[in-house]
């Protein structure tokens, strides 16, 4: 939520915010500025685990999903166009007042202000630090709602804007088959989504445990769903704080490499380095990249061994072995 729209938009007048009743905000992510509210009556709701951890040390009172009802809800446009109308649906749906949206240009937001001029009464636009803020006071918004995707293979659930909730990421799939026929010992799936590779590795003959560690509430529902194994164990869970009880033999990941929309492979860098500190002196990182991101130098410096496994036009799959600075005990 941009401070300086919502600070013009609340001196100009642009809504107005009832003087009780609780106000949703959803989709704050770390660093916003929310002083502008009264927090008290300020309800953040944020399923990404890192951000939603950062609400909470802020004491803001906070939720995975919409409840209500509100006074007024305000949405900060995600990256995804299915999670961003659902979003505004849902928010809607709960309020008995305005609903407030906030975006950069490059979140869409001329696109969904066109489309909700179309579908109801749009009102003031703020327009500041290239994105808008809008008053949405009605519109119709139902076909929005975000529907539950098919089962994937005919067995897997996945769950509305959820990573690649229609069908299995190729890259995971690549890493997949590429996985040895035994994998000896505990496994840790780092961003496990709903559990593809995770059901991989239990397939795998010498598998004690794999635990699914995943920032995303709905993927992890999904997994609890698609994986009933008793050697399974589910977090949700911020992969780079994430901390297994004892070290572990084996890390299997396909990490994020986005923050918002633009491209960062230091998110992906870092999952490297989590991976390493969980793992035994002679444990293994199973590792699965888009072909552009540069992740070689931070598999040199973080493990004694680093081998190529199969390759794809589209993605470079790794084996990383012997973490230089691996987890004790």
């Amino acid at each position: 939520m941009n401070s300086t729209r919502l600070r013009l938009a609340l001196d100009s007048g642009a809504f107005e915010i009832a003087p009780e009743g609780r106000i949703a905000v959803i989709g704050a992510q770390r660093g916003d500025d929310l002083s502008d509210l009264p927090k008290e009556r300020v309800e953040v709701i944020q399923r990404h685990f890192p951000d939603h951890s950062y609400f909470v040390k802020q004491g803001f009172d906070t939720a995975t999903e919409v409840g209500g009802p509100y006074v007024a809800a305000m949405v900060r446009l995600p990256r995804a166009k299915a999670e961003a109308r659902a979003a505004m649906a849902a928010a809607l749906a709960a309020t008995n007042g305005p609903l407030v949206v906030d975006g950069q240009k490059t979140d869409g937001v001329d696109s969904y202000l066109k489309d909700l001029r179309r579908r109801g009464d749009v009102g003031e636009v703020i327009s500041k630090a290239h994105g808008k803020l809008f008053v949405v006071n009605g519109a119709s918004l139902g076909d929005w709602l975000a529907a539950e995707p098919g089962l994937v293979e005919g067995r897997f659930h996945t769950g509305a804007g959820v990573f690649s909730a229609d069908g299995v990421d190729p890259g995971s799939r690549a890493l997949a088959e590429a996985l040895p026929p035994r994998l000896k010992g505990r496994v840790v799936d780092l961003g496990a989504g709903w559990g593809y590779l995770a059901d991989a590795a239990l397939q795998r003959e010498g598998v004690t445990s794999v635990e699914l560690v995943e920032a995303d509430p709905p993927a992890l529902v999904a997994a609890r769903q698609n994986i009933t194994d008793e050697r399974a164990t589910f977090h949700w869970a911020d992969a780079l704080a994430f901390h297994p009880k004892a070290a572990v033999d084996h890390v299997v990941m396909n990490p994020p490499f986005h923050q918002g929309r633009a491209a960062d492979p230091r998110l992906g860098q870092e999952f490297i380095r989590a991976a390493a500190a969980m793992l035994e002196p002679k444990g293994h990182l199973w590792l699965v990249a888009n072909r552009h991101l540069p992740y070689e130098s931070v598999l040199e410096d973080t493990f004694r061994s680093v081998q190529p496994l199969a390759q794809t036009p589209s993605f470079k799959l790794f084996q990383a072995t012997s973490p230089k600075r691996s987890r004790k005990g």
